[in-house]
C-alpha cells in the first residue's frame, strides 16, 4: 500500500478583489484517480482547486485556490509521500501586480502584465527521494506525445500522461501514458473513471510496487 498525493482541479490568480484567471478544469479527473487508487488500496490526499464536484470518501482534502497555495500544499505534504500524480491544471500566469480595489471601466483597453506561477510538479520531481515517484499531466494541443516526453523529462517526472483541450470539463478522456524515452505504455480513452482505473493500474505496476525503500535510521 502507498501514500499517492493527487493535486486536482483549476487555480485562481485574482487581478483585483474580484476578478481572476482561471480555466474550465472540473477536477474530475483527479477524482476518479483518487476514487481508483482507493480501490487499489493506497492512502490517497488531494490537494484540489476550485471545483463544484465532490471527491470520494476516504480521501485527505486539502482544499487551496491559488498555484502558490497549492505549491505550498504540496511541499508540506509531498514528503510524506510515496509518490504524486499532478493532475491538476494550475493557472500558469498570473498578474504581476495585483490591484487592491476593484479595476474600473473606463471604455480604454487596459494592459495585463503577466508572470509565470511556479510549477508544482517540477517542484516534486526535483525534490523526490530515490524512494518516491512523481506522475505527470500534459494538456497540449499540438505536437502533444513530442511536447509531453518534453515536460516529463523537464520536470523529472517518471510517467506523463498526454491529453488534450477536449479533456477540460468532460466526463470523457483519451489519453497517452508515456515512459522517459518517449514510449507509450498505454493508450486508452473513454469516461475519466475507467481511464482512469487503467492508468492506476499501469502506475502501480511499473512504480508503486517497484518503489525502493527509504532506509530508516535504525537500519544505518
Amino acid at each position: 500500500m502507498a501514500k499517492i498525493l493527487i493535486t486536482s482541479g483549476p487555480t485562481r490568480q485574482y487581478l483585483d478583489p474580484v476578478r481572476y484567471l482561471t480555466n474550465a478544469s472540473s477536477g474530475r479527473m483527479g477524482a476518479a484517480l483518487a476514487d481508483a487508487a482507493l480501490r487499489l488500496g493506497h492512502d490517497v490526499v488531494v490537494v484540489s482547486g476550485p471545483v463544484s464536484i465532490d471527491y470520494p470518501r476516504g480521501v485527505e482534502l486539502v482544499q487551496v485556490t491559488t498555484t502558490d497555495e497549492m505549491l505550498d500544499a504540496c511541499r508540506r505534504l509531498f514528503p510524506e509521500c510515496d509518490g504524486a500524480i499532478g493532475a491538476a491544471a494550475p493557472c500558469d500566469y498570473m498578474p504581476h501586480f495585483v490591484q487592491t480595489q476593484k479595476i474600473a471601466k473606463t471604455g480604454e483597453p487596459i494592459a495585463l502584465e503577466l508572470i509565470e506561477t511556479p510549477d508544482v510538479v517540477a517542484m516534486m520531481g526535483q525534490n523526490k527521494r530515490a524512494d518516491q515517484w512523481v506522475v505527470g499531466f500534459a494538456l497540449e494541443t499540438a505536437d502533444r506525445r513530442f511536447r509531453a516526453t518534453v515536460k516529463l523529462q523537464k520536470k523529472h517526472c517518471d510517467l506523463i500522461v498526454s491529453n488534450g483541450p477536449q479533456a477540460i470539463d468532460s466526463s470523457d478522456n483519451e489519453v497517452e501514458l508515456l515512459s522517459p524515452d518517449g514510449t507509450v505504455v498505454i493508450a486508452v480513452r473513454g469516461d475519466k473513471q475507467y481511464v482512469a482505473d487503467e492508468l492506476l493500474q499501469h502506475i502501480e505496476k511499473r512504480l508503486v510496487l517497484h518503489q525502493p525503500k527509504q532506509n530508516s535510521a535504525k537500519d544505518t
